[in-house]
């Protein structure tokens, strides 16, 4: 039998899910009646955090944050039963996740941070892409009811909180992606250029696909073999900067990349490929 702990639009679907494939589910949400709508489905709800984890081997949570994932569970654990298992698909911390996973072993039980890149439609529909790390024991014990709750599984290995970090980098690179595209809708709108007409250039020229082949390139530091030189990008960053200055119309990002342009092209790379911008990071 299975608890869960968190009925959000995540939580509730993964629930809903597994009630389909005919698991046994007991489900709490600090906002009560996010769990009582799940009874129509076959869940089991329950206003208390302690009776709802009783007699689950299996405990998932999709909460907050740290702190919320910490209150939860220390309420939660007058009703765990030996050996239960807490499997958190929340965006936590990595110190966090080092930390739970160390504290419930002195408790006893086991926790296995496996945050997931999985909106609601994919909570329901078992697609999606969940990571782990850890250990490895635990995660193939694990693998396949959480293989079931995922189009992919991926586990980055031993190393405790791994998963949180690569969780944290892949949302901030999310961010990033959404902030650059508000930048070149406002810069299109300059333009007049509609934002269906953006769209039709993305449709056929998918920039997405050049993330593998752009960060292998910036992880093999390749900066001297150019295909746009970094002069050339900021020659275009002050076109973008000029057309929303004279338009009134401010852009969130590509100042701040101006900056670092102008930065790298002082140091004398200037001809080296723009990407040089990342060698820092790397």
């Amino acid at each position: 039998m299975k608890a869960f702990l968190g009925m959000g639009l995540l939580g509730s679907n993964f629930v809903k899910a597994m009630l389909q494939k005919g698991d046994t589910v007991q489900v709490w949400n600090r906002t009560a009646a996010k769990a009582t709508a799940l009874e129509q489905y076959g869940a089991k709800a329950f206003d208390t955090i302690d009776k709802t984890v009783q007699g689950a081997n299996v405990i998932h949570v999709t909460l907050k944050d740290d702190a919320t994932v910490d209150e939860v569970l220390a309420a939660a654990s007058k009703g765990f039963q030996p050996g239960a298992v807490i499997i958190d698909h929340t965006t936590t911390s990595v110190k966090g996740a080092i930390q739970r996973t160390a504290y419930w072993k002195s408790q006893g039980f086991t926790y296995l941070h496996a945050p997931v890149f999985m909106g609601p439609p994919n909570a329901l529909e078992s697609t999606g892409f969940m990571l782990v790390s850890g250990d490895q024991s635990v995660i193939e014990k694990h693998t396949p009811a959480l293989s079931a709750m995922t189009g992919k599984l991926i586990n980055f290995g031993a190393e405790e909180g791994k998963a949180a970090g690569l969780k944290l980098s892949g949302n901030l690179f999310l961010l990033s992606l959404t902030a650059g595209l508000a930048d070149a809708l406002a810069l299109a709108k300059v333009h007049g250029i509609q934002p269906s007409e953006l769209l039709t250039l993305f449709n056929n020229w998918n920039p997405g696909a050049m993330v593998p082949a752009r960060l292998k390139k910036i992880t093999e530091a390749k900066f001297n073999e150019p295909s746009w030189e970094l002069n050339m990008a900021r020659k275009d960053a002050g076109l973008m900067l000029s057309a929303a200055n004279e338009a009134a119309t401010t852009l969130g990002i590509i100042p701040a990349i101006a900056t670092v342009m102008d930065k790298w092209i002082a140091n004398g790379h200037g001809t080296d490929d723009w990407s040089v911008i990342a060698k820092d990071s790397v």
